[in-house]
């Protein structure tokens, strides 16, 4: 029988993991001036009880230029108490525990440094923070050396199996490393063995703090992702350096913070920057682990058993489900919530200055307080409308023992995440739909599709609590002409509806008008499967073949009246739509009022000036308003009645999850 490779146990160093996932270092901002919280025990203590094989935390500071009050904290003795508990705590429930040190040169930010400048190699701006930080100094570069060497040093004496350095992504050490930052005359700029010193130097005086039988495990970019940066083939290079340096695995991952290459959102496929992780696993003779995009064990499984890497690191999945290991062990992978890749609840969150919370998870970093507490009264739970809202409430309340029928008018389940699901790079979402479904019946909650939900269903199934998760419908505007026989919605668009003509006009630039003109800009292009064979065959040039996987058939332009378009994306979507936008060769106005449809167009007004704009079919994407038809029925029959999602209002998917979670959970 063949074994499961994705649960042999390897070695990292003098340690022995029981598994090959990683959970790899996340910024989860749960930490309050540098000290570790409750909030954070908990959630890594979550994902060590579900079978992870290590969970490395972090990234912790080591001085007081290197991060912002909510890492961790590793640049002082005082916070070795809190280090304590963590590494305790992952321990415990069965993982082993590692924490990633880093600096971030010139990704921090003066504000949270006093109004002390950042400091890097060179006094290059940063497009991630806007700043130009300061120079280093020669003499003050053997300090932050011993920093790095001295927090090691206190994450050994807390209790953690391992360290990580973070040497990539943009901050100090790959800073040091890449040309781009690096235009310092001295022994630490210049060549590619100058501008590796810096990096090098911090590797050999750890190891030789931490010693032999301590693990160093260093994370880096496989492709750094910035033109005129590092390179894959000096990357390479440091690779096979750091293991001689002591090094005793290496995580690859990709990018800079401010590589225009998308590397996290839902449009990258799964696992495809494993092929980084290969080449170094190649040269190097310790384990390399390879990370982005595996949200699912087979994906993890194929790249193993390929030879890409020795471990996978699964980050957001575990955030989205911390028992995706015990899942995937169980055979039980259908059970498995994925991630997304969203991105709403984790980055775009950091953004916001809040703690990381997840889509998929309405748990996350409140692992303690939304503990399942089966009621000893079950009550009778009705939820009409099985969308995103819908089923978490749904879910949320049979999990705490209620009886729940959840009634749906259509004949599937998941809403306007089917919708969601339709642009190009955004099935995902759909997946998030089967993995709600299969809770659902994991639950074995009672699901009615095709059902017309009355006064008289109530009266007769008359429940002792109401959900109401009925969604939203399209806004019709009131535009002359809008009622015209060309004139469509989006959503029926997304919903498979076929679009008349070559020309399209789009009425509405927030985030379903540009899905939608996204959708319609992949018609007439190349798939991949299409697009590798005409490539390897030579069969037309690689300028004529981006052509052809970027531009189709239809002529399709963005019409929005407010100065900027999806403004209702997260930030860490919006960019790559809008990258996407000008890709697909889309026209945009904005700042543009809609004066009228017409048979052959629409006339908008901007900067003062009247235009018709030619179009064959024209979609209004406008907006959303709450469709509610039942909250009197329940009123006037004192059934007690909780509007949820859409219903109530309008908004992100990542609020109506959360929304139908909290109603379900908080039953009485």
């Amino acid at each position: 029988m063949k074994t499961d490779r994705l649960f042999d146990p390897i070695s990292i160093g003098h340690l022995t993991l029981k598994n090959r996932i990683l959970m790899p270092a996340m910024h989860l901002n749960m930490c309050r001036k540098f000290v570790v919280t409750d909030q954070l025990i908990n959630f890594y203590a979550a994902r060590a009880k579900g079978g992870v094989g290590l969970i490395s935390v972090g990234y912790a500071t080591v001085d007081e230029l290197s991060g912002l009050p909510g890492n961790i904290g590793a640049h002082d003795d005082a916070f070795i108490p809190g280090l304590t508990k963590l590494a305790t705590a992952i321990k415990r429930e069965g993982a082993a525990a590692c924490l990633q040190l880093n600096h971030a040169g010139r990704y921090n930010f003066s504000m949270f440094l006093g109004g002390k400048k950042p400091v890097a190699p060179s006094p290059i701006p940063s497009r991630l923070t806007g700043e130009t930080p300061r120079e280093l100094e020669l003499d003050e570069i053997p300090a932050i050396i011993q920093h790095f060497v001295d927090a090691a040093k206190r994450v050994q004496s807390s209790g953690f199996d391992a360290v990580e350095i973070l040497a990539g992504t943009g901050y100090l050490i790959s800073e040091f490393l890449s040309p781009l930052t690096n235009k310092r005359k001295d022994q630490y700029g210049g060549s590619l063995e100058n501008r590796m010193r810096f990096g090098l130097e911090i590797i050999r005086a750890v190891k030789a703090k931490t010693g032999d039988s301590f693990p160093l495990m260093v994370r880096i970019n496989g492709n750094d992702f910035m033109p005129d940066g590092i390179g894959r083939e000096e990357l390479k290079t440091f690779s096979i350096e750091l293991v001689k340096a002591g090094a005793d695995a290496l995580s690859i991952n990709v990018g800079w913070h401010e590589a225009q290459v998308p590397q996290i959102v839902t449009k990258v496929p799964r696992g495809v920057f494993a092929y980084l992780a290969r080449d170094i696993r190649q040269l190097v003779n310790v384990p390399v682990i390879a990370g982005h995009r595996i949200n699912d064990p087979d994906i993890a499984r194929q790249l193993i058993d390929a030879g890409y890497c020795d471990m996978v690191a699964m980050g957001r999945s575990l955030i989205a489900d911390p028992q995706l290991p015990n899942k995937a062990y169980k055979q039980q992978e259908n059970k498995i919530i994925h991630c997304v890749a969203c991105a709403q609840g984790c980055f775009d969150n950091l953004f916001k200055m809040k703690s990381v919370e997840c889509l998929c998870n309405p748990r996350v970093g409140k692992e303690v307080e939304t503990q399942v507490k089966t009621t000893d009264q079950p009550r009778k739970v009705v939820v009409v409308g099985g969308g995103a809202a819908g089923m978490s409430a749904a879910i949320a309340a049979a999990e705490q023992g209620h009886e729940v029928v959840l009634h749906e008018r259509h004949i599937k389940l998941g809403g306007q995440l089917h919708l969601a699901a339709a642009p190009p790079g955004r099935e995902e979402f759909s997946i998030l739909s089967t993995d709600l479904q299969q809770q659902l019946a994991d639950l074995k909650v009672q699901v009615i599709l095709n059902s017309r939900v009355d006064a008289q269903l109530f009266s007769e199934n008359k429940p002792d609590i109401l959900f109401l998760a009925t969604g939203g419908e399209p806004v019709i505007p009131e535009i002359p002409g809008a009622e015209l026989p060309h004139v469509i919605q989006a959503w029926d668009v997304l919903a498979g509806q076929r679009v008349e003509g070559e020309k399209i006009a789009i009425i509405g630039g927030g985030a379903v008008g540009i899905e939608t003109a996204l959708f319609l800009a992949e018609q007439g292009t190349l798939s991949g499967d299409e697009l590798k064979f005409l490539l390897v065959h030579h069969a037309e040039t690689t300028e004529e073949l981006y052509r052809l996987a970027t531009i189709g058939n239809k002529q399709i332009t963005l019409i929005e009246m407010v100065d900027k378009l999806g403004t209702n994306f997260g930030r860490s979507t919006r960019w790559s739509m809008l990258q996407d936008v000008k890709r697909a060769a889309i026209t945009t106005h904005t700042e543009a009022k809609v004066l009228e449809i017409t048979p052959s167009g629409v006339i908008i007004e901007q900067s003062g000036k009247r235009h018709e704009i030619e179009a064959e079919t024209v979609i209004l994407a406008v907006g959303t308003r709450s469709y509610n038809p039942l909250q009197k029925i329940a009123a006037d029959q004192h059934i007690p009645c909780q509007i949820i999602g859409d219903a109530k209002q309008p908004a992100m998917v990542f609020d109506a999850i959360h929304q139908g979670f909290d109603a379900g959970h908080n039953l009485s």
